[in-house]
């Protein structure tokens, strides 16, 4: 599919006439009756079959490029939300809305699991039944729809996108109307068609996403059966022109994360894909892109709503618009209203997100998370594991319905996630001992015998206290410390060197230096170590260090710091002879000084109580430990400062090992 979009680049150029061009032929196969792709320019590529059943995934991944580009960006890594996935978790919110028309029976007792005797008093049990939930389901729903709360077809409304991009959660949720209003009778079609469009809040930044939405949505609501192509008065259906003066007011420019939100009527139902976008990777493509970039950091962080506090209270770290977006999104949601977005699933686990969930869990009822690991590629291209949020505005979350990891063929339009997705579900109470009230939520496996081994070991290590808190048993009287290597591979590349057979110099560790198997263990694979290493291995490149900063003159504990995705371990520690400089691939422990004075006077040297130590960290328990708690491919400090490590008088601490 990506040669699709490069062969299309070197035909048409221009990204706003292939964006027109394709929305052109879309109408005019939905106005022929033929295939889109008969409808193309002649110099056009072919499409492929993947494309062809899908217009609004191309248009959605024409505007992705786009903006890249615009960003400064590489279009190759633009990559739109999958309909099927926007499918999925609108199908999954909106089942539980208890709709007026109802295809599902209501619960009642099976007449042929009863003796005939009981059949008759039992027969007229389920009939009273059927009429009460049918009374109780029509008047709170005629209710709902008479103050404008929802539709006939079970949407809640208002319904809003503050990023809606190309349009395509409105789009899908036309769709899913279109497919049940048809269950009504002819004479309501037309106005709950009106009150779903007219109620919609569909806000982007950029004018060209916002005429293209109007566009596609249009498109959209001919090809459900809602709208009519042309201005005919059709019985049931909404003429043309109604329905673009109203994706005229219901879609707008603006900006959702600076700006006030452009509608009186809070929305009771949000979905969103927002910008997975650091803020330093914006404006790249600018001449002025630094300074951009400076002030538009100074103002999102600075932000004050009337009453004085900050719009964004839960700014840390490097800045990821996806996360200024859920907390926006959380604001602009009604009371009761629900929230359902897309983010990266480094947010459950990463540090700089833990006043994110803080206030997710505190403030609101996280309820249901959906993930998907990087293995599941549900992004094309993509190798970035994926968490779907679901949120109930305000309230306190006591129990997060956990479903995962799940693959994309598992995806389901009818009930969002196939029943065969693993399903777990985290109380409160063990959710916040285990994380000590971080409110991260750990990586669980597939396999249900792994996954209940894991969650044993999480509740046997949750408890115990963690490497670099004040009172564990290797703190002493100073905290702990995990420090990065001391040479930083780009800024020092001329002072690193190969290290040449029968060489002699200061060996360089870097991360690629590291091995382990089941039966050695964990060991340092670097050729002042090992002389038999072959002269054109990448273990003998960048080996040598030449520049100014010196060796310490003592052991070290080190772990790799950059891990492989598909590597068998996480955890990789090796004691580090005194003399050899690390690379910042690589992170090492700063012990206290009174702590290494005990265990050399524990273990005879301080090599030997080193080594004791490197073995505890390398215990298979808690390299499952450190697999379900990480963020991402790198082992970050702060990872590695939270792992329960027992004391030795600890009777667990031996089995770690």
């Amino acid at each position: 599919m990506s040669g699709w979009y490069a062969r299309l680049d070197r035909e048409c150029e221009d990204r706003l006439e292939q964006m027109n061009v394709w929305l052109e032929t879309w109408e005019r196969a939905l106005r022929t009756g033929q295939p889109q792709a008969s409808q193309l320019p002649k110099n056009w590529p072919t499409l492929p079959a993947s494309l062809l059943t899908d217009s609004g995934h191309v248009l959605d991944h024409l505007l992705c490029r786009h903006d890249a580009e615009a960003d400064g960006r590489s279009p190759r890594g633009a990559h739109p939300t999958p309909t099927r996935l926007a499918d999925a978790i609108i199908a999954d919110e909106l089942r539980s809305d208890s709709p007026l028309i109802s295809t599902s029976e209501p619960t009642t007792l099976n007449l042929s699991a009863l003796p005939p005797a009981f059949r008759a008093q039992i027969e007229a049990m389920n009939k009273a039944t059927l009429e009460n939930e049918k009374e109780e389901i029509d008047e709170e729903a005629e209710n709902q729809i008479a103050s404008g709360m929802r539709t006939r077809t079970g949407i809640p409304l208002p319904f809003a996108d503050p990023a809606v991009g190309g349009g395509l959660f409105p789009s899908c949720v036309i769709r899913w109307h279109g497919e049940r209003v048809a269950n009504l009778p002819i004479e309501q079609r037309a106005q709950d068609t009106r009150t779903l469009l007219s109620s919609m809040q569909l806000l982007d930044i950029c004018d060209v996403a916002a005429d293209a939405t109007r566009r596609r949505l249009l498109l959209s609501a001919v090809r459900a059966g809602v709208v009519s192509l042309d201005d005919d008065d059709v019985e049931g259906l909404l003429n043309r022109s109604e329905a673009e003066a109203i994706f005229k007011n219901v879609v707008k420019i603006g900006d959702a994360l600076r700006e006030e939100w452009p509608w009186g009527d809070a929305p009771r139902l949000l979905m969103c894909n927002p910008p997975w976008l650091r803020i330093k990777d914006r404006f790249r493509g600018h001449d002025d892109g630094s300074r951009l970039r400076k002030e538009l950091g100074e103002e999102l962080r600075n932000l004050r709503e009337d009453d004085g506090t900050l719009r964004f209270s839960t700014l840390r770290g490097n800045v990821n618009l996806y996360r200024l977006f859920l907390e926006r999104s959380l604001q602009l949601t009604c009371s009761g209203g629900r929230v359902r977005l897309i983010v990266p699933d480094s947010l459950l686990r990463e540090q700089s997100s833990i006043p994110l969930r803080q206030l997710l869990v505190d403030n609101h009822e996280w309820t249901s998370i959906w993930t998907f690991p990087e293995s599941a590629r549900l992004f094309t291209g993509v190798t970035q594991g994926v968490l779907i949020l679901g949120i109930t505005v305000d309230g306190v979350s006591e129990e997060l319905n956990c479903q995962g990891p799940a693959e994309a063929r598992e995806l389901c339009n009818k009930n969002g996630l196939s029943p065969t997705v693993p399903r777990f579900s985290l109380d409160r109470e063990r959710w916040g001992r285990w994380s000590q009230k971080e409110w991260s939520v750990p990586r669980l496996p597939r396999d249900r015998f792994e996954r209940q081994h894991l969650l044993d070991i999480i509740d046997d290590l949750a408890d115990l206290p963690r490497l670099a808190e004040p009172n564990h048993w290797l703190a002493g009287k100073t905290r702990l410390r995990v420090r990065v290597g001391e040479v930083d591979q780009t800024t020092w590349s001329s002072d690193i060197k190969p290290w040449k057979k029968g060489g002699r110099g200061t060996p360089f560790i870097r991360g690629i230096h590291f091995r382990n198997d089941e039966e050695n263990g964990v060991w340092l694979h670097h050729p002042v170590f090992d002389s038999s290493i072959d002269v054109n291995a990448a273990e003998r490149k960048q080996a040598q260090w030449r520049g100014p900063i010196k060796a310490p003159e003592h052991p070290r504990l080190a772990c790799q710091a950059i891990v492989n995705a598909q590597q068998s371990r996480r955890l990789r520690w090796i004691v580090l002879p005194k003399g050899c400089v690390l690379g910042n691939s690589v992170n090492h422990l700063e012990l206290p000084a009174e702590v290494s004075e005990n265990l050399t006077e524990e273990h005879g040297s301080l090599d030997a109580g080193l080594l004791w130590l490197c073995n505890m960290l390398n215990g298979n328990r808690l390299d499952a430990w450190a697999r379900a708690w990480a963020a991402n491919n790198n082992v970050n400090n702060y990872e590695l400062e939270m792992l329960p490590l027992p004391s030795p008088e600890f009777p667990f601490a031996e089995q770690l090992a």
